[in-house]
Formats: C-alpha cells, sequence, structure tokens
C-alpha cells in the first residue's frame, strides 16, 4: 500500500479528539449521584465516539491517496522488440521523384506516416528509434508505450544537414538492445534513401554487435526512379572505381551473420508494401511485460467515512429531547 500524499498521514491523531473531548450539552445538573447506572447509555455514548474517529481517521486517508502499486506480469505475445533507424539527411525533404520542383509528398513525410501506421498496428511491439544525418540522435528507447513512439515519429520532420552517417545510426540503433532482455525476436529497420560508406571498423563492430544481440536487418531503400538498383544483376562494376555507396554497403549487409532483408521503394506505395512485408515477417511470439495499474482505494475511504457521518446524523436524530 502507497500513498500520494503521505504528508497527510501526519494528521492522523487528530482522528482521537472525539475521544479527548466531552460532549457539550444544552443543560446542567447539579448531582447526579443517586441517578442509576446506566450501561447501555455509556455504551452507546462510546460506539458514537468510535464512529467520530473512524470517520475523521477515513476522511485523512482518503485525502491521503491510498492505492496499490503498479504490477509487471509477463505474458505471450506476438511481435518484437523492433528499433527504428531513420536517416534525416536533406536529401529526406525532397518528394519521391528527385526534384524538389515537383509536387508529391516528400520521402521524410510519407515514411513518417507509413511508419506511424505500421506503429499503431503492432499490440505487443517494443519500439525504440534513432535518427542520423552527419551523426545519430537517440531519439527514444525501446518502450511498449506507443503514444510516445508515434510522437518520435512525427518529431522527426526538421532541419537536416547533407550527409548520411549510417555507421553511426546502426551502432547506436544497436544499442538500443543492450542491456534489455531478449524476448525470442529483435530487428532493426533502417530506412534510407541511399548509401553511406562505413569504414572497416565500424563495419566490424557492427557486425559483431548485431551477432551478439541477435538482431536482424530490415534495409528499405527509398531510391529514384533513375537511380542505381542494388538488385540490378546487370550491373558491371569499374575497376578502377569505388563501388557505388548502395551497393558496397549492401555487399556488406550480406556477410553478417543474423538474417538480413533488403527493400526497394520508388513511391509511397512500394514503400508501403515493404513495410508491409516487414510487419507479417516480424509476428513471432514474444514474451513482454503487461503493466497491471495499481487501484486507488480514496473513493472507498471516503464512502466508508460518508456511511458513517450518516449513521452519526441519524442517531442524532433519534435522540431524546431534553426538557425546555
Amino acid at each position: 500500500m502507497s500513498f500520494s500524499f503521505p504528508w497527510l498521514l501526519w494528521l492522523v491523531p487528530l482522528a482521537l479528539l472525539p475521544l479527548v473531548f466531552q460532549r457539550a450539552h444544552s443543560k446542567s445538573y447539579s448531582w447526579l449521584d443517586m441517578l442509576p447506572a446506566d450501561p447501555l447509555s455509556d455504551l452507546i455514548g462510546m460506539i458514537l465516539k468510535v464512529l467520530a474517529v473512524l470517520t475523521l481517521l477515513f476522511i485523512v486517508l482518503g485525502l491521503s491517496a491510498p492505492h496499490t502499486n503498479q504490477q509487471e506480469v509477463e505474458r505471450i505475445g506476438v511481435g518484437a522488440q523492433i528499433g527504428l533507424v531513420l536517416d534525416r539527411s536533406a536529401s529526406m525533404d525532397d518528394p519521391f521523384s528527385g526534384s524538389a520542383q515537383n509536387v508529391g509528398e516528400t520521402k521524410s513525410a510519407a515514411a513518417a506516416r507509413l511508419i506511424t501506421q505500421f506503429v499503431q498496428s503492432r499490440q505487443n511491439d517494443l519500439m525504440g528509434m534513432i535518427t542520423f544525418s552527419n551523426s545519430a540522435m537517440y531519439v527514444l528507447p525501446l518502450t511498449e508505450n506507443k503514444e510516445a513512439m508515434i510522437a518520435a515519429v512525427r518529431a522527426t520532420a526538421g532541419n537536416a544537414l547533407f550527409q548520411t552517417n549510417i555507421g553511426s545510426g546502426l551502432t547506436t540503433g544497436a544499442g538500443l538492445f543492450d542491456n534489455i532482455p531478449d524476448s525470442g525476436s529483435r530487428a532493426m529497420i533502417l530506412l534510407s534513401d541511399g548509401g553511406g560508406r562505413i569504414s572497416a571498423d565500424t563495419q566490424q563492430k557492427i557486425r559483431d554487435w548485431f551477432d551478439k544481440l541477435h538482431i536482424s536487418l530490415y534495409w528499405i531503400v527509398l531510391r529514384e526512379p533513375d537511380g542505381i538498383s542494388i538488385f540490378d544483376k546487370n550491373y558491371a562494376p569499374n575497376p578502377d572505381k569505388a563501388l557505388p555507396p548502395e551497393i558496397e554497403l549492401y555487399e556488406f549487409f550480406k556477410t553478417m551473420k543474423t538474417p538480413f532483408n533488403a527493400y526497394e521503394a520508388e513511391n509511397p506505395k512500394s514503400l508501403q508494401l515493404a513495410i508491409d512485408d516487414i510487419n507479417r515477417k516480424e509476428k513471432k511470439p514474444i514474451k513482454y511485460l503487461e503493466k497491471i495499474p495499481g487501484k486507488d482505494f480514496s473513493n472507498i475511504c471516503f464512502l466508508i467515512a460518508a456511511s458513517m457521518i450518516g449513521l452519526l446524523l441519524g442517531v442524532k436524530y433519534l435522540e431524546v429531547k431534553t426538557w425546555h
């Protein structure tokens, strides 16, 4: 049992006042020794004092707001622990067409809208978020609070830089799962409109962390219609030049020990299809903690106090009137 306002419990001794003070009578009598004893009246008088004490006691207890503590119960549900790693480079504020002059939904707006729907459709997930441009930004830890997650997704819009540091986003995203009990299914959704070069040391760190923490990776590439496709089997690399960032990143992800899936989206519809596919795949039995809120007993205390006040008023009404 806990109290929201425990300092009010210092008023509990005031409940003993009815035992200290005698009732004031409207008549005074010079001598009562010749009258016979009246045990019934004495008993009724004591009961009335006890009722008055309990009335004050429950009023004080009600004001202090007693309640039980929140409990956590382990349940088995369907879902996953999901970390969202979202690209917030300046190019994400362009339409899918690639030209800011063309009218259309921007990539960041479409991503926010569809991810919001994705979050709302998941019941038992723990979700966290990282954004990145020139560096990673820690937005939200893994949480079951869907309202907080949706607010975080909508807050990702804003000014960004012309850089795509995917390595920082992935390493920071892996940290979301560190020191968190594994529920049985973990996934990271990386959403970007391009690739990024990652140093060999960072690649090894990402590979080790994903393997250690058992994190599956889903990469959604928001590709320009005329851009390079990571799935182009006819692409012939130039031996005198480095691989394009998208191709290099795709080849790196395929070397990871944990499961990896890649998608390309050229418009909001194909982005929706990619997110729907992830939604279907990440529905596995997981363990999660259901929070059961504590019960408030304030109203019960006030109800008991009101009942005792009613009894006292009823006895007062039945009291035998003294003569005039």
